[in-house]
């Protein structure tokens, strides 16, 4: 039977609570590890199901993979190329995250069109471009691809537009690759910056890692190394949002604030009040919001798309009234139909944005149809008078650990069932 979350919301949050490793940034690294000549140890790798079934992808390659306290170590030495669970790469879109390292290591690969939320189109066009570019040759059958990276060479390739999978899967590819390849209007977020430490560490040349251009040399091999990836940024601000509309006050250690900058700017707007030194950031807020008018998401260093759900429920609580302009992933307002059953007041105006009214939310049962918009529905119901039922929890399990237990530890009446 499938989990519920209950929540009897109207509590205050308040506390000290530690951030989690990133699922963003551990997800694309446990790919590149198959590039590795011999053992990586990686540290607290955070549970969750994306994570889980990315080392089920790795296990069914030949990778061994053993769990030591809060270090997980990766031996690929022994990998060979087997094809792709077609459950498990339709589970999940960072299946994509192998294309790259497969082609790097196997040469000859074939992969099934990835999955995961349902938020948009999401194309791998930019991915396949760019390996075109290098010289790799591909074939598509149904929903599968064949690909062929026997003949491949370095070279120059700039991106549509600054695709996260795409950056990340490109480096990882061209990092084994002989000569000087060089990409351009590259993604810029954290994420993409610590796989780059990651593999440089492992004994990659990569430079300009965060800004626009991507310079790789291409080594012969990859060493094994010890890492461990960044804290998560994503659940930071889902902590910080669900502090402003239920008020109270929080620390969280382990977060960083340039990385959120865009999300404090915001919720400094709506009223709330927030610091930071070294690794914590505190805030307080007495939940007296009010609008900050208009919103737009955007590639890093602007507002981040996977928090526009946050910030639409934040909004649905503030006075005044608040546009939000989605300008990443065209489905991202498929929550707005489950918060409607707890009477938030929004008005889609196109299919790339939405307006919301101020409203007093009411409890009721909904369901998460995705990570980040189940995420959003806890906070609503964190916000809401009574008490709210979430189904479809697995798709929050994607990307938090035990949110419950995260928001229980801060005085918030949640539990799972």
């Amino acid at each position: 039977m499938k989990s519920k979350i209950i929540i009897n919301g109207g509590k205050p949050l308040f506390g000290k609570i530690k951030n989690q490793v990133s699922k963003n940034a551990s997800l694309p690294i446990l790919s590149a590890c198959l590039l590795a000549c011999d053992e990586i140890s990686l540290f607290d790798l955070p549970n969750l199901s994306d994570i889980n079934n990315m080392k089920k992808i790795l296990l069914g390659l030949g990778v061994e993979i053993k769990q030591e306290g809060n270090i997980t170590k990766i031996n690929p030495q022994k990998a060979s190329f087997h094809e792709i669970s077609e459950k498990l790469s339709k589970s999940m879109r960072s299946s994509i995250f192998l294309l790259g390292p497969l082609l790097a290591r196997f040469k000859c690969v074939s992969i099934s069109m990835p999955g995961g939320c349902k938020i948009g189109e999401r194309p791998i066009n930019i991915h396949l471009k760019g390996l075109k570019t290098l010289g790799v040759k591909m074939t598509s059958l149904g929903d599968k691809i064949f690909f062929n990276a026997l003949n491949s060479h370095a070279g120059t390739i700039k991106l549509k537009i600054p695709s996260v999978g795409a950056t990340e899967n490109l480096v990882m590819f061209a990092c084994t690759q002989k000569g000087k390849t060089t990409l351009k209007n590259v993604a810029r977020e954290p994420e993409v910056v610590d796989l780059c430490s990651f593999l440089n560490k492992m004994g990659a040349k990569i430079y300009g890692a965060g800004t626009k251009k991507i310079v790789i040399h291409g080594v012969e091999n990859l060493k094994g190394t010890t890492y461990k990836p960044m804290y998560d940024r994503i659940v930071a601000g889902t902590i910080m949002t669900a502090v402003a509309g239920c008020g109270g006050e929080v620390e969280i250690e382990n977060a960083c604030s340039y990385e959120n900058e865009k999300l404090i700017e915001i919720l400094t707007s709506f009223g709330c009040q927030i610091s930071s030194c070294c690794d914590i950031i505190k805030i307080q807020s007495d939940k007296n919001l009010m609008s900050c008018g208009q919103i737009e998401t955007g590639f890093y260093p602007e507002f981040p798309t996977d928090l526009q759900s946050m910030i639409l429920v934040l909004s649905c609580v503030a006075i005044g009234e608040t546009t939000i302009v989605e300008n990443v992933f065209e489905n991202r307002f498929l929550v707005t139909k489950q918060l409607k059953k707890l009477h938030a007041k929004i008005q889609q105006i196109s299919s790339h944005a939405v307006k919301i009214n101020s409203s007093k939310l009411i409890g009721n049962e909904v369901q998460a149809k995705d990570l980040r918009g189940g995420a959003s529905l806890v906070l609503a119901g964190l916000f809401a008078e009574g008490e709210t039922k979430i189904k479809g929890v697995e798709f929050i399990d994607r990307g938090y650990e035990s949110i419950e237990t995260m928001f229980s530890s801060l005085g918030a009446d949640i539990k799972r069932i």
